[in-house]
């Protein structure tokens, strides 16, 4: 699989913008929990009071106020504000202030003078607790905290009693009352000092339901932008991962077909046609799919696990247990998936290899089976691969159905006991209940994370299995290379092929195909080789254009070796004719053409001629535009094999290899063929590979093989005459009189 991510080296910049997409994307989701529990604690339950500092407070209440701060504190408090007074202000300065504050029409008031967050997280820590200890006692409920301290006179004002007090007893009575205070959690104690600031702000005159929904609106508005900012990034981020898989699909099925391509016969014996399709398409799919999910979630879900981690542990400490409690539940469920559905990921490929086969094999042969009756029998083939395929998707979606409820289950669970547990915290004042409320988005941010990384690591063994087949294909190198150092063709001589003593095996046989093969041939003469089946008639000829290599002895064109020369320099001097002829999808000029791409029409239609397509060209609708479909499977056998021979000629190549190519013409056309071919390739050698030996009779050179082995060579008047094996050959198939014709 990593050796496949290297082929992203081309879309590294766009990786690297994905992560930094994701990552903005992941900061905006985790900023939406703590914005939604600001609005629950502080817009709805604090009115939209934001510290627990007042931003004004009438001058008579910050001197009781004062009173309870320590004296180290007491001036960097009042430095943070500034006093409004109407002696103290100018008169237009007054009206401004006494817009947004008319309490200061009947005293002064204290204005918060700074926007410095570090003075605000001071003022936050200093002004609480003294504030809750003013409302206790404008309450009436601050015995507890006061009483037995000192004797209260009847009818006196207990702020100034205290602030006629001695220093050294008031700071006694002030530390007493912290330390009965200190057993109230800190957001309680902001909550109740919150409390007072909004009854001082109606007593100054500000509107706190103009202050509240101005809050409301714009957290609200901030939640609104952050979700629009997700949802562009998220957008952005599939286009991007999509382009990116896609082109890595591009990319890689260019490299395994470019690398079929560079394939030898052995290559093909290794990796079957279905497989290679499979490979191709099937699997490159999967890579794409898994690719996307790859760049989508796996760079999103651990940015978003461990910040949910962070954040929900800002919210509360405590519940902590029940994070760790899930994450170890959906991690020991998935583990449980993966022991189960992982060796059923390693097979199913095969099933789609050999469902590809099974269907492959009977769509191209389905003429022999309508012949033989085997309808059948193919359907229960197909049925069994089939079944085979069906019942492992099955077993795993099973199991991925199985997931999905499991997971819910965990995170529902995990709500419940958040609610639970949150419930009694807020009850006993350590929570609030936005807090409660964030910390249950962000463990469910959390639980996704994991499912969202569980998902792709249930797909990533089948993935992996894909990507495993297709290295198999583009690290496996041909049997065939070009030379390091190759060389040039030896000008001088020019279609002349002679093997030296060759001798061929297939690759990890033990016996011989060929052996101590040696003959030679000339410019403008015919070469026919001839024999019984499986002498290696086809296998000789298929050695000249390298689809094969010869395991000893030497094959030379224009007396240099084949293997010294690049493989497109052997092949743009032949002119291949296989014995089942293959056409492409197209028209009778595209195939026909397709040997030399730059033939005009005059010269593909001499080609056509000369193979005796004419009277078929001629009477088709569209001449030479005529469609071919995909094998030439809308024109017979003799048309093909014609249209082969002309696709050939018209390359105009210096040698020619007929391999048994006239099997499928009929003898006046094969007579025709063959004395215009005979004018048009007497500046090439001509070998053929030839089953009837009226086809060969007057060849310049026959090669009679026998088991591997050159029987006899020669013209067929001194191979009759000296060679059995051919002359039984020729009389098997003609009479006496016609072979002395």
């Amino acid at each position: 699989m990593w050796k496949l991510i290297k082929s992203l080296k081309p879309f590294t910049l766009s990786v690297i913008f994905i992560f930094i997409l994701l990552l903005g994307q992941a900061m905006s989701d985790l900023s939406l929990p703590d914005l939604m529990s600001k609005i629950i604690n502080i817009g709805v339950q604090q009115q939209g009071i934001e510290n627990a500092t007042p931003t004004a407070i009438r001058s008579s209440e910050m001197s009781r106020i004062l009173l309870f701060v320590d004296s180290e504190d007491k001036a960097a408090v009042t430095g943070y504000y500034i006093l409004l007074d109407k002696n103290l202000l100018s008169a237009a300065e007054y009206n401004q202030y006494l817009e947004s504050y008319p309490g200061l029409a009947n005293e002064p008031i204290y204005k918060l003078n700074t926007d410095d967050e570090n003075a605000l997280n001071r003022l936050n820590t200093v002004m609480p607790l003294p504030i809750l200890m003013v409302s206790y006692i404008e309450n009436g409920t601050a015995a507890d905290i006061l009483g037995g301290q000192f004797e209260l006179p009847d009818g006196a004002d207990i702020f100034e009693v205290l602030a006629n007090l001695p220093a050294e007893q008031l700071d006694a009575i002030i530390q007493s009352a912290k330390s009965h205070l200190s057993a109230i959690p800190e957001s309680m104690v902001a909550q109740s000092a919150v409390s007072y600031l909004a009854t001082e702000y109606q007593t100054i005159g500000i509107d706190l339901n103009r202050l509240q929904m101005n809050y409301m609106f714009r957290i609200g508005g901030l939640m609104l932008l952050l979700t629009l900012v997700s949802v562009t990034l998220s957008v952005t981020v599939g286009f991007l991962s999509a382009r990116v898989a896609a082109g890595f699909g591009r990319d890689t099925r260019r490299k395994v077909f470019t690398k079929v391509e560079s394939y030898s016969n052995s290559e093909f014996d290794k990796f079957s046609t279905a497989s290679l399709i499979t490979r191709s398409t099937n699997d490159i799919q999967q890579i794409q799919m898994i690719l996307v999910m790859l760049l989508r979630i796996v760079f999103y879900a651990p940015i978003m696990g461990v910040g949910g981690i962070i954040k929900a542990l800002g919210q509360d400490v405590s519940m902590s247990w029940i994070i760790a409690s899930a994450v170890m539940a959906i991690l020991a469920m998935i583990s449980v998936v993966f022991a189960v559905a992982i060796p059923k990921f390693r097979i199913i490929q095969k099933f789609v290899d050999k469902l590809n086969l099974v269907t492959r094999e009977m769509l191209s042969g389905l003429m022999v089976v309508r012949a033989f009756n085997k309808q059948q029998l193919e359907e229960t083939k197909f049925e069994k691969a089939n079944a085979d395929l069906t019942k492992t998707s099955l077993f795993i979606n099973r199991i991925m159905v199985f997931m999905m409820p499991a997971m819910m289950l965990i995170m529902n669970g995990v709500g419940v006991l958040i609610i639970w547990v949150g419930a009694h915290q807020i009850d006993a004042g350590a929570m609030q209940v936005g807090n409660m409320m964030a910390f249950m988005q962000y463990s469910m941010q959390i639980i996704m994370a994991f499912l969202m990384v569980s998902m792709v690591f249930v797909m990533m063994p089948r993935a992996t299995v894909s990507a495993q087949r297709i290295a198999e294909v583009l690290e496996t190198e041909p049997d065939i290379k070009d030379p390091e150092n190759p060389i040039s063709f030896d000008t001088d001589t020019r279609g002349k092929v002679e093997f030296q003593k060759v001798g061929f095996k297939y690759p990890g046989a033990d016996d011989y195909v060929l052996k101590d093969i040696s003959f030679a041939t000339k410019l403008g003469q015919t070469t026919a080789i001839v024999g019984g089946t499986g002498s290696g008639k086809s296998t000789l000829v298929n050695l000249i254009p390298r689809f094969y290599d010869i395991t000893e002895g030497q094959i030379l064109i224009d007396n240099t070796d084949i293997r010294s020369v690049t493989q497109y320099a052997l092949r743009d001097k032949i002119g291949y004719i296989p014995q089942k002829a293959s056409l492409f999808s197209g028209t009778i000029e595209s195939n026909i053409g397709y040997g030399d791409e730059n033939a005009d029409e005059d010269w593909l239609k001499k080609a056509a001629r000369i193979a005796q397509l004419t009277e078929y060209i001629d009477i088709a609708e569209n001449g030479l535009q005529t469609p071919i479909s995909q094998g030439g499977a809308n024109i017979s056998g003799g048309q093909k094999q014609r249209m082969a021979i002309a696709r050939a000629i018209a390359k105009q190549p210096e040698v020619y290899i007929f391999d048994d190519s006239f099997s499928a013409i009929d003898f006046k056309t094969d007579a025709a063929l063959r004395k215009a071919l005979k004018k048009e390739t007497h500046n090439a050698t001509v070998l053929i590979v030839a089953q009837r030996i009226n086809t060969v009779m007057h060849a310049e050179q026959i090669i009679v093989l026998d088991n591997g082995r050159i029987a006899g060579k020669g013209t067929h008047k001194e191979l009759m005459e000296n060679c059995t094996v051919y002359r039984e050959l020729a009389l098997s198939q003609l009479s006496t009189e016609e072979l002395s014709a």
